[in-house]
């Protein structure tokens, strides 16, 4: 999935095109993994935690977003005068409204998002949900052998957060060279990051919490957005993956980077 992110282009004049190959892929890898579940299922239920809560909502949530802008794209305006920037300022608002009535409000939005962990059995692990007023419609029509109900929810959030961030980028007009060349003195090459995507949302936490850039003013979505631009790279959901980085056992990337630095200037010594 991360390979073929990086070989496509959200440029205006291709994101149709690369966002219904997106849509094929992604749609690809959720069957063979729900093949590859039904025949294996987990070892335990922490395996099962960690799928439903973490793998599979970023597949789900990365397809739904694929999906939901190549229907955005395809439908949208000719470049005539202001009717394309009035027609993603609808979009931007109706995801706004949706999100904040039906998604920030709710009793799982605030335990997904504070990575809390006690209730991940009741949310994560198949058959454990008890049917209650208000449960959407889609749950009755959900095969319940490769789905909680929650993992869908989860990957609304991403998929709600990715595209809130495209469309703010869409109605700034940055994207429009996303994924393009650089400058001609570049040539046809880009500026692409050869580390991994959480080396990236590292160094952004830690630029931002520095306030090295902007003096701080730039909120992180902001600053993942520039990024992101910059490097031709999509970040997804950037706030849980820094999260998930308080549990890891490695060294950080700033601690790699500060050896290399040092290694470096050694050299001219």
């Amino acid at each position: 999935m991360k390979a073929e992110e990086e070989r496509i282009s959200l440029a205006p004049e291709l994101v149709v095109m690369e966002s219904r190959k997106m849509v094929t892929c992604l749609h690809e890898h959720l069957e063979k993994l729900k093949e590859s579940v039904l025949k294996e299922g987990f070892d335990s239920s922490e395996d099962e935690i960690e799928f439903f809560r973490i793998i599979k909502p970023l597949i789900f949530g990365k397809l739904l977003y694929y999906n939901k802008i190549f229907k955005i794209e395809a439908g949208r305006p000719v470049e005539v005068g202001n009717i394309s920037r009035k027609y993603f300022k609808s979009k931007l608002e109706k995801l706004e409204s949706y999100y904040i009535r039906d998604v920030v409000g709710t009793d799982f939005y605030k335990y997904y998002r504070s990575d809390s962990s006690e209730k991940d059995e009741q949310y994560f692990v198949r058959g454990q949900l008890d049917l209650l007023p208000g449960t959407r419609n889609r749950f009755f029509d959900t095969d319940h052998r490769f789905s909680t109900y929650y993992d869908y929810e989860a990957a609304r959030i991403i998929e709600c957060e990715l595209l809130y961030e495209y469309l703010h980028l869409r109605l700034s007009g940055q994207n429009d060279h996303y994924g393009h060349s650089l400058p001609e003195n570049q040539g046809d090459k880009k500026v692409l990051w050869t580390e991994s995507k959480n080396a990236l949302i590292e160094l952004i936490y830690a630029l931002h919490a520095s306030q090295s850039v902007g003096h701080g003013k730039l909120s992180i979505r902001q600053m993942v957005s520039l990024f992101q631009m910059v490097f031709n790279v999509q970040l997804g959901d950037a706030h849980h993956a820094f999260h998930r980085m308080k549990f890891r056992t490695s060294n950080s990337f700033l601690d790699r980077l500060k050896s290399s630095l040092d290694s470096y200037m050694d050299k001219d010594l």
